[in-house]
């Protein structure tokens, strides 16, 4: 017997509609933006040519769905077989958080219908930052849908199959874990292509580091924060015996990276732009003190096995990262020339729209697949 199983239960509710209505003002939005250009439904510029679709839906939402990598490596890499009841909820997270960014990629694109060239040899670009990016992202997506074919096996009893692939899967998970080391910590390497337009507080060498030591902690975080909204949402067992052990090892890597957060602003003489007061300061200090809270959470190990401190701590770890990376791309973005950005009405609803439709998926693969460990 499988130890997963599909939830089953009741699909189409009033939750499910809503979050439909939602997908479905925002797929109205994007038909505009395809018809009429970006122009019509976004506030870009020439001083901002990217907006909430690249620093949310991309940047963040790839963040997102680091769930599958961080949890290959603690399962796979350091055989922590324990961890095993996590793995498909994650790595199914994952594979919602990179097509749908793939996907926000495509919206943000001036000419969309030549998105194709990024994988002519004869265009490759193979000093930019933005080109291995776009390449590890889409090889990285297409590894997660074959990671979760096991699962549509299962589902229709292709079981002969399914054991074959299994055991192809290795070199398939390797791959996984290398690709997103690559292209998260580069996304921290694009946005110092601006140089001194970006503000001190971010601009430092330390960013790929930084990137990719948080997008680890965020990876720990959503499965946190996900197994912990389905225990209580499908009223199932919390499993705080593991999350307990992932709660720990999230809060050495945050404390590992204020370390080097703050080591590196004192290195570079920035420690006074914390006082300035201005909008740079001020976002500073709250990203900083969202990462703060889950180590004052805890670093009490009596916390570690309490849902409700778990839960706050990895949402707060999530918000954290999410407005260190909106602050590195848009709000310490300078571009000079009078130029400001703030996102339009119908930007905002796409990207709700889109966030919707990740969870209508989440709803739908949960209650048909065997994605959840059978309890």
């Amino acid at each position: 017997m499988s130890s997963h199983q599909p939830l089953g239960g009741k699909l189409f509710n009033t939750q499910f509609f809503i979050l439909a209505v939602f997908a479905l003002i925002a797929a109205i939005f994007l038909a505009e933006r395809f018809i009429f250009g970006l122009g019509s439904v976004t506030n870009l510029n020439n001083g901002y040519p990217w907006g909430i679709w690249i620093a949310v839906d991309v940047v963040i939402g790839t963040a997102f769905g680091c769930g599958g990598f961080v949890m290959a490596i603690l399962v796979y890499i350091f055989n922590r077989g324990k961890y095993h009841p996590l793995v498909r909820p994650a790595l199914m997270a994952s594979l919602f958080g990179y097509s749908l960014g793939g996907m926000a990629v495509v919206l943000d694109l001036g000419r969309y219908w030549q998105v194709y060239n990024i994988f002519l040899p004869w265009y490759a670009q193979i000093n930019s930052v933005m080109f291995e990016v776009a390449l590890c992202v889409t090889a990285y997506t297409f590894v997660l849908w074959i990671e979760f074919t096991p699962v549509f096996l299962e589902k229709f009893g292709i079981e002969n199959l399914r054991q074959k692939l299994e055991k192809a899967l290795f070199a398939i998970i390797a791959l996984g874990v290398l690709l997103p080391i690559m292209h998260q910590s580069s996304l921290g390497t694009m946005i110092l292509v601006a140089g001194f337009k970006l503000s001190p507080l971010w601009n430092t060498n330390l960013l790929p580091l930084l990137f990719l030591v948080s997008v680890i902690a965020m990876g720990y975080a959503i499965v946190t924060f996900e197994a912990l909204l389905s225990s209580a949402g499908f009223k199932r067992p919390y499993e705080t015996t593991i999350l307990d052990k992932l709660s720990g090892i999230m809060l050495w890597l945050l404390i590992g990276y204020l370390i080097v957060r703050f080591a590196d602003l004192f290195m570079r003489d920035q420690l006074g732009l914390i006082l300035a007061g201005d909008v740079n300061s001020i976002m500073f200090i709250i990203e900083n003190i969202l990462f703060l809270i889950p180590i004052v959470i805890l670093i009490n190990p009596a916390n570690r096995s309490k849902p409700r401190w778990l839960f706050i701590a990895a949402m707060s770890m999530l918000l954290a990262g999410a407005i260190f990376r909106i602050n590195a791309y848009l709000v310490g973005f300078e571009p000079g020339g009078g130029w400001n950005y703030f996102p339009s009405v119908p930007e905002l609803l796409v990207t709700l729209g889109i966030f919707s439709l990740e969870i209508m998926l989440y709803l739908i693969f949960v209650k048909k697949l065997p994605v959840l460990h059978r309890v």
